[in-house]
């Protein structure tokens, strides 16, 4: 008996074991490690939850009662101005909100009420299915609760949606939930939501919208001012009414889903005109500071958003980079009289540029800006008025230096022109041709053919590059005209011209430099710049616009003692225009400065919005120097006077006059040229380089030039007077200079004839090159609008 239990319990071990040495079915295999991953899953999780969240911003409920939009300040930290209205209607929680509650609730989060957690999975899981089918993030999972979070704390940016961002919104929203009650969080929601024209608050908008208070609007108005949050641009009654009522509407359909409306309230509603009881759309009248502001703010809100924030919604701090006196000023010389316009429709449009880090100080939207509109036009930006000639420095002689290598003693041909494969002659801005004439002349009285033979000697294709990477925009298929006119706006040719400032050095203009988000991250965007040419190329340039003001086509802009550069530019009427108005003949249609010092770079252009207005006749004529005049004396009142160094990459000679190949004389011009590519016997001359040593034609015969460092000072007139502050050579030495000069002329003479070949000599029109497209920028008559006036 014994024996057959003892082998009855052998059996049983021996099978418990032989079940035990089987394979275990693989589903249960699967089923384990499926149960190990996601608790690994939910381990980590938790952990990298915990690590972000740890660093999450504080929130207090000032900053939920706070009114979440965006401020401006200024390099120095002060605070300019906010983006939201400048008085906030905060509505506090009673009965009269109810609607409204009961609104937001059904269309936001229906569930609200019912969360205690201030996070809801079972949203977070639907939107996560949504976006998994639709490939994209088209559905969000946040509570009213991490709404609140975000706009208190958080940028609504898309770049900004990441795990850190997530994680750190829901465990601050955990705790307002923990902190406050539902009905408490509503309140702060519905005065913390932007809605649209600068309104912060659903108060706010009743009063804005509507002149009402929230209590007093129906129900097909509250819906859709409680619809308006998710987007308020869109969902804007004045501008986008069939977008209005669609939001409208599901707001309404979401009341009667969650039992909050009836289906006769519902049907009522829906049938009501979505333009009942809004008031007409005035905007409000500005403050004066606003109104000198506006268009910097305008666009330092449109650089915001390129960089993916939202200003009226993030609750940013803006660092931007105006001068408010400079603004101030530059709003001033426009409307007070200071600088004279032919009429009061002469409009303007200026910008103001640091080179050395592309800040723009001021801009300039116009003239008689109107109080009621905010963010209007803005001429400072506008790219649709040709340049004239003041693109010629970019697109043609800086090109020609920078690729061609050539001197300002280059000679050129300014004789009858006819744009090839066409008909259309081009003409100077006087209908002469003066001949042979130096790169320096040329461009100091502004000749046009020979900057058009210039562009046709370096190439539209190559030249286009050059001031593209300056920001300014040409078409590389352009006809040969655009040598004399290109559509730019003064920013990007005080932006270009900066370039020239800098010794090569471009800094792409920005309004913004730095923007702070409320959870403590702060982006900068300030840049070290880029070399977009030579230092050889920006010298040269800048030595010969310097005699564009001295004795070219930019006298008016003299201002005695300053080391500054500039470039006229006037635009003529095509001949569709004329046939029209035939007495605008004589007139610009357009008239631009662009100069600059070591320290600013200022772009201003002067016209008309419409035809009809007017022309620039008279004293307007003189608007865009006299302008520029004005604003670089204040600019430069308190700043170093500093001239630009020459590099050792580029001689300096005295050539005689028009001399091909040039010519080394003691009584010559002064002329540059690229170390490496002068004729032989033209070495760097090292005495005394005077300015005035060359022929002025200037208004003010007092007016001295020197090299070195100056201090710059006025009086109370605006006048100015210049301290020199180096000792001039002795006039001994700089005579034994040039009678080195001219026995080195005399021994590398022979030399030069001998090496004619090798020299820079030669005009344009001795190789044709033909642009992409012949002819002008579209069609015949736009040849001659550009012509230099």
């Amino acid at each position: 008996m014994t024996n057959k239990n003892s082998n009855s319990n052998n059996g049983r071990e021996s099978r418990k074991k032989y079940r035990q040495s089987l394979p275990k079915p693989l589903w249960r295999r699967i089923l384990k490690w499926t149960f190990l991953g996601v608790f690994l899953i939910l381990v980590a999780g938790v952990g990298l939850f915990a690590f972000y969240a740890k660093d999450a911003p504080n929130i207090s409920r000032a900053d939920l009662e706070s009114g979440g939009s965006s401020g401006l300040y200024n390099t120095n930290g002060k605070f300019i101005m906010s983006l939201g209205t400048e008085k906030r209607l905060y509505v506090k929680d009673s009965k009269d909100l109810q609607l409204l509650k009961d609104a937001i609730v059904s269309v936001e989060d229906k569930r609200f009420y019912r969360d205690n957690l201030g996070i809801d999975p079972i949203r977070i899981v639907g939107s996560m299915l949504t976006n998994a089918k639709s490939k994209s993030i088209s559905a969000g999972g946040s509570t009213i609760t991490q709404q609140l979070v975000k706009l208190t704390k958080f940028s609504t940016a898309a770049s900004q949606r990441t795990l850190r961002r997530k994680a750190q919104e829901a465990w601050l929203a955990m705790r307002v939930q923990r902190e406050y009650s539902h009905d408490e969080i509503l309140e702060f929601y519905i005065n913390k939501v932007y809605m649209n024209y600068g309104n912060t608050g659903i108060g706010t908008a009743a009063n804005f919208y509507y002149g009402k208070k929230i209590g007093d609007l129906d129900l097909a108005q509250t819906a859709m001012l409680a619809g308006m949050p998710n987007r308020p641009t869109v969902y804007n009654p004045y501008t986008y009414p069939e977008y209005a009522k669609y939001r409208r509407n599901i707001v309404l359909k979401a009341m009667l889903n969650n039992k909050k409306i009836s289906q006769e309230q519902y049907d009522g509603a829906r049938k009501e005109s979505i333009k009942k009881g809004l008031k007409p759309h005035n905007q409000r009248k500005q403050s004066n500071l606003r109104k000198i502001n506006d268009p910097y703010v305008k666009e330092a809100i449109a650089e915001v958003r390129a960089k993916g924030f939202d200003p009226f919604r993030d609750n940013l701090k803006i660092t931007i980079n105006m001068d408010q006196k400079a603004q101030k000023k530059l709003y001033q010389l426009a409307n007070n009289g200071q600088v004279p316009f032919t009429n009061d429709k002469m409009q303007i449009g200026a910008s103001v540029v640091d080179p050395s880090n592309g800040h723009v100080v001021a801009i300039l939207g116009g003239r008689h800006l109107p109080s009621s509109v905010q963010l209007g036009l803005d001429r400072a930006v506008q790219t649709t008025r040709s340049t004239g000639s003041s693109i010629k420095p970019v697109l043609d002689y800086g090109p020609a230096i920078e690729y061609l290598n050539w001197s300002t003693a280059k000679m050129l041909d300014d004789s009858k022109y006819v744009y090839p494969g066409t008909n259309v002659q081009l003409y100077d801005w006087d209908n002469k041709y003066d001949g042979m004439m130096t790169m320096r002349h040329a461009l100091e009285q502004s000749r046009n053919v020979p900057a058009v033979k210039t562009l046709r000697e370096v190439g539209i294709k190559r030249a286009a590059k050059f001031a593209g990477k300056m920001d300014i925009n040409v078409p590389k298929d352009s006809g040969l005209s655009v040598a004399i006119g290109a559509n730019a706006s003064s920013l990007q040719m005080a932006g270009a011209f900066s370039a020239f400032a800098a010794m090569g050095i471009y800094h792409k203009p920005q309004f913004v430099s730095k923007i702070e988000t409320p959870d403590g991250l702060t982006r900068n965007y300030d840049s070290e710049g880029i070399r977009v040419m030579s230092k050889s190329t920006a010298y040269m340039i800048t030595d010969m616009l310097k005699g564009v003001i001295k004795r070219g086509s930019g006298t008016n802009a003299q201002i005695s003692g300053l080391h500054h550069a500039g470039k006229t530019g006037s635009v003529k009427y095509s001949e569709q225009d004329l046939a029209r108005y035939p007495a605008y003949a004589a007139t610009p249609k357009d008239s631009w400065f662009v100069g600059y010092t070591p320290s600013y770079s200022i772009g201003v252009w002067t016209g008309y919005d419409n035809l009809k207005d007017g022309t620039i006749s008279g004293i307007g004529q003189q608007s865009a120097q006299l302008f520029y005049k004005n604003m670089m004396t204040y600019l430069m009142r308190n700043k170093e006077n500093v001239d630009w160094q020459k590099p050792d990459s580029v001689i300096r000679a005295k050539i005689a006059r028009n001399s091909n190949p040039p010519e080394v004389s003691s009584t010559g011009e002064w002329q540059l040229f690229v170390r490496g590519h002068s004729p032989i016997g033209i070495v760097d001359d090292s005495s005394d380089y005077d300015e005035d040593d060359e022929k002025t034609n200037t208004n003010d015969s007092s007016s001295t030039n020197t090299q070195g460092r100056y201090s710059v000072q006025h009086n109370q007139n605006g006048s100015t007077r210049q301290t020199d502050k180096n000792q001039r050579k002795a006039k001994n030495l700089k005579d034994k200079n040039k009678n080195n000069i001219s026995e080195n002329n005399s021994q590398n003479s022979g030399q030069n004839n001998d090496n004619a070949n090798n020299t820079d000599s030669g005009t344009s029109s001795d190789h044709e090159q033909r642009p992409n497209k012949p002819g002008g920028e579209s069609n015949n008559s736009t040849n001659n609008e550009n012509n230099e006036h």
